[in-house]
């Protein structure tokens, strides 16, 4: 009987479908759908913890981290900012719970909505009656475009970049 030559078994892929094992950077990355400069950064922000590390230096993180990902971006798209997120998780890991702080941060994230709307709203109601004066004048001379230069919009805290909003 002729001995098979067998390919040599790659453990660590074996090991990577194991539950509860560390995972590298790049496994967090690509069950997670965040980049690894992305991880790299939240890492430095205080959001990730320290990871374990290899005797080769790669990141080890455990299977915990998905969640707290999951955390991340959920509060991400609730509008909480970085280091909202990262005082948020501090007061946990404290043993405070957090739920306090989190409702304040949203009452007033309302607050300066509302009153960017407002001020969106006088911002289109100034720019509908611009363009109203304009359709009635048509063409007007000037450097450029005499309808720009002839405007009388006083300068607003919304226009291009406040459309953008400003967190801190």
């Amino acid at each position: 009987m002729q001995h098979e030559k067998r390919k040599p078994r790659n453990l660590e892929r074996e090991v990577s479908s194991s539950p509860g094992r560390p995972l590298r950077i790049g496994e967090v990355s690509k069950q997670t759908g965040v980049g690894i400069e992305a991880l790299r950064f939240y890492e430095k922000q205080g959001l990730l913890g320290n990871p374990g590390r290899t005797s080769s230096g790669y990141r080890l993180y455990s299977p915990e981290i998905l969640e707290r990902l999951d955390f991340i971006k959920r509060a991400q798209v609730l509008g909480f900012t970085l280091s909202e997120i990262a005082r948020i998780i501090a007061d946990k890991r404290s043993g405070q719970s957090p739920c306090a702080d989190v409702r304040a941060i949203v009452r007033h994230r309302l607050q300066e909505l509302d009153e960017r709307m407002k001020e969106m709203r006088r911002y289109r109601n100034e720019l509908s009656k611009t363009l109203a004066e304009w359709e009635r004048m048509g063409d007007a001379p000037g450097h450029v475009c005499g309808l720009i230069e002839s405007a009388r919009l006083a300068p607003s805290k919304v226009g291009r970049a406040g459309l953008k909003g400003k967190r801190g």
